[in-house]
């Protein structure tokens, strides 16, 4: 999902909206999006959502309230956020942001039917971590 496209658009505008959770990101193609943090956390592109490979990705619940308590650019091409669940290992390009703004309603379906064929809900709390690969060492 991640990478940087050479000629992409770039943010224009960025806002965090903390009451109704999403970021407004405007960019240089006219194209304007509010994505939710939830959608924002459930696709963080970090090691630890994605995992090392395919097929390891881990599966999110529980994010539906999850805020963004601070955002930090990175270079002149993403921002890190730190959601208020602690996460804080995503970093998120511009084409990142555009293609979860551009893709929301394809991502949220994709997103309902893992956690059907997982056999959980969206609210369900994330299994405790412990035993297994945690990445703490990355």
């Amino acid at each position: 999902m991640a990478g940087l496209q050479s000629g992409a658009p770039t943010p224009q505008s960025i806002t965090l909206h903390g009451q109704s959770r999403v970021l407004e990101i405007g960019f240089s193609d006219g194209a304007s999006f509010r994505i939710p943090f939830e959608l924002m956390r459930i696709y963080s592109p970090s090691a630890e959502v994605q995992g090392h490979g395919p097929g390891q990705e881990v599966l999110q619940t529980g994010k539906r309230e999850v805020q963004i308590v601070d955002l930090q650019p990175v270079g002149n091409y993403a921002v890190q956020p730190t959601f208020s669940d602690g996460h804080d290992t995503g970093i998120y390009s511009w084409d990142l942001l555009y293609e979860l703004g551009a893709k929301e309603q394809e991502l949220w379906a994709e997103y309902e039917a893992r956690l059907a064929a997982a056999g959980v809900e969206r609210d369900a709390p994330m299994p405790e971590k412990g035993g297994g690969h945690a990445c703490a060492s990355h």
